[in-house]
């Protein structure tokens, strides 16, 4: 397994995490109708997975990046980006 599946897979759980905090808060707060202990302690729990599948989503993110070879796109300039580009999109 290379660096682009794990920086995928790990986009993937960050994305499914964020969607699972947001819905786990929303579906109590409907539940309940009115805010109390139990939809406050939802909103504790989605925060931290919201925060969680942030730092996920990112990681992937970087990974993706650097197995691609983006990273020297970074810190190129004028004719150096163009044939970075080049080579890059003939791969």
């Amino acid at each position: 397994m290379n660096l682009l599946f794990w920086g995928l897979t790990v986009s993937v759980i960050g994305k499914v995490m964020l969607a699972i905090g947001v819905l786990i808060a929303h579906s109590e707060l409907a539940h309940e109708k009115k805010i109390d202990l139990k939809v406050l302690k939802s909103f504790k729990m989605e925060h931290t997975l919201t925060i969680t599948g942030l730092v996920l989503i990112l990681a992937g993110y970087l990974m993706e990046i650097y197995f691609y070879d983006f990273v020297s796109m970074l810190t190129c300039s004028g004719a150096d980006c163009a044939l970075n580009a080049a080579v890059i999109l003939s791969q």
